[in-house]
């Protein structure tokens, strides 16, 4: 079992930044490929940004390119999504999602584990 505890929401105005952690236990996510996604009110989850075990290979929705990154430390068992000019329609619950394989994976029923969530709100 991997759990995983979302950090780094909060309330921010439009333009600015925001970095979120995600910080597993339970086991090593070295051999994990990662996902962040979010869900607006009445809408689906959807992806954010992937990326693959080794960090080598990402994917970004149209949305958020040039604007976030998604990074990981597997010796800190951590990944990160960091959040530049931020726009009001990003507001969301974000969570981070892991899957045992070697490849990005970017559709959420492929995920295995998930997080709770954490709120981030962009104001205009």
């Amino acid at each position: 079992q991997v759990q995983l505890v979302e950090s780094g929401g909060g309330l921010v105005q439009a333009g600015g930044s925001l970095r979120l952690s995600c910080a597993a236990s339970g086991r090593t996510i070295s051999t994990y490929a990662m996902g962040w996604f979010r869900q607006a009110p009445g809408k689906e989850r959807e992806i954010v940004a992937a990326i693959s075990w080794s960090g080598e290979r990402t994917y970004y929705a149209d949305s958020v390119k040039g604007r976030f990154t998604i990074s990981r430390d597997n010796a800190k068992n951590t990944v990160y999504l960091q959040m530049n000019s931020l726009k009001p329609e990003d507001t969301a619950v974000y969570y981070c999602a892991a899957r045992h394989t070697l490849v990005v994976v970017t559709t959420p029923y492929e995920y295995d584990y998930w997080g709770q969530g954490t709120q981030v709100t962009v104001s205009s």
